[in-house]
């Protein structure tokens, strides 16, 4: 899949996984790349924005097998993004394909 048409999208993915539940970094990759294939250098970086951003937020998680993980966690102003890039992608979807399936719009 073409890689500015995956990270056009992987805001939302993120933001829509993270909204399921809390995650780590490594379990949210993991997740994405079943449907997916991201690069840690792509979801890291994008992650640490989110949080300065106010969309998301952390916390250290312990588990019982190893150390403590970083857990990102959606706040209210993220799922206000979220209902937003939701939208976004609704519109761009129903756009493409009605161009893919030749529907004129000026009818």
């Amino acid at each position: 899949m073409n890689i500015q048409l995956k990270k056009g999208v992987l805001e939302l993915i993120v933001m829509n996984e993270i909204s399921r539940g809390d995650q780590y970094g490594y379990e949210l990759s993991q997740t994405i790349s079943k449907h997916l294939s991201i690069a840690d250098g792509t979801l890291y970086p994008m992650l640490r924005r989110l949080v300065n951003e106010g969309m998301l937020d952390t916390y250290m998680g312990k588990t019982s097998a190893g150390p403590a993980r970083k857990y990102y966690t959606i706040t209210s102003t993220g799922r206000l993004h979220l209902q937003h890039l939701t939208e976004e992608w609704m519109e761009l979807k129903s756009s493409v394909n009605q161009l893919l399936e030749g529907a004129d719009n000026n009818e």
